[in-house]
């Protein structure tokens, strides 16, 4: 059956970070397979920068516009996978006209605000339940993140897995980077909530390098003189470096999965963590070492086979992901769409 799905998200390109990148995944996966999908992106709209990330611009939408794309697509799903501004307009609308919708949950906003501003987790966490126990279920990509979600009041819980593009992030990509060996790497935002000193600080052999950009990343440059900043990098380049590594080393304790967790498994590289919610759930089976003496599983980690980290990111797939996301929205009560197709207007 044709179905055509609308999701609402306010992280967009030019944005580099794992929930455009899944998205981008989803999209392909689900045209794949003869399902229309639509996104309502910040594109569309007048934006300004997001505090703390300047190169990170949010929507100032107008809830008539946003309802005008909504009746445009006249979708049989709406899935918003952001609590920005888009999100929370589009929530209001669906709430209005008493449309079902699901929600993901992506960022640890709680953490990543009070690690900026004095403001409690706990109100955080309050309005984050007002916003998705209001709709049709929560999808999460771990089941730690469920279970921890859970404990905080969330429910209607669903799992929504991850994959790995695993022609481009290829062992076989492994050259000699200008660095001694062995070469423990970090990829990621370069901010406050990726915790980076955490492995920077460690006393380990060889050369720490690090890719990506991010707010943080003069301050860090000019505290660790002796650490390679390689800035923002892209496609093959990016998985030669990853291939070229010899432990891929996730310092964060807050993030909800870590695409990048795969990205590095995926080139052979094994992955030295915190036993926190995504390591955990990743690595518990293999793939390489979490503990909480991080320069013991950096250590650790030399030691671990490459091939058995590419088999570990080998049992994750966007095929599967996708299935995952069909899955959750096929359990979306379909009644209140008789009316698709109609201009509902804003209520």
């Amino acid at each position: 059956m044709e179905k055509t799905v609308l999701v609402v998200t306010d992280a967009w390109h030019p944005q580099v970070n794992g929930v455009v990148r899944t998205l981008d995944e989803l999209a392909r996966s689900l045209k794949e397979q003869g399902i229309a999908i639509h996104f309502l992106t910040p594109e569309r709209f007048a934006t300004f920068p997001l505090p703390f990330y300047s190169d990170i611009r949010l929507a100032l939408p107008m809830r008539r516009q946003v309802a005008d794309e909504i009746d445009a697509v006249a979708p049989d799903y709406i899935h918003i996978a952001t609590e920005g501004p888009l999100g929370l307009v589009a929530r209001g609308i669906c709430l209005r006209r008493k449309l079902p919708f699901t929600t993901s949950y992506h960022t640890r906003f709680p953490e990543f605000v009070s690690a900026r501003l004095p403001i409690p987790e706990s109100w955080s966490y309050w309005w984050l339940r007002q916003f998705h126990n209001s709709g049709n279920g929560m999808m999460v990509a771990t089941a730690s993140l469920g279970t921890e979600m859970a404990a905080h009041g969330f429910h209607n819980i669903k799992r929504w897995t991850r994959g790995i593009d695993t022609t481009l992030f290829d062992p076989a990509r492994r050259q000699d980077l200008p660095f001694p060996r062995p070469i423990f790497l970090n990829v990621g935002r370069v901010a406050v909530e990726k915790n980076l000193p955490a492995f920077l600080d460690l006393d380990l052999p060889g050369s720490k390098v690090v890719v990506g950009d991010g707010p943080d990343l003069a301050a860090l440059r000019q505290r660790y003189p002796d650490v390679h900043f390689l800035g923002k990098r892209l496609g093959t380049e990016l998985a030669a470096i990853y291939a070229s590594a010899d432990v891929f080393v996730f310092p964060s304790r807050v993030d909800t999965f870590g695409n990048v967790i795969l990205e590095a498994l995926a080139s052979g590289c094994p992955v030295a963590a915190f036993p926190v919610t995504a390591p955990k759930d990743i690595l518990s089976d293999g793939g390489g070492v979490v503990s909480s003496d991080l320069r013991q599983a950096a250590l650790a980690a030399l030691t671990y086979s490459r091939e058995e980290a590419r088999q570990k990111a080998l049992t994750f797939s966007w095929s599967e992901c996708a299935r995952q996301f069909l899955s959750n929205l096929a359990g979306v009560p379909r009644g209140a769409f008789a009316g698709r197709g109609r201009r509902l207007g804003v209520m």
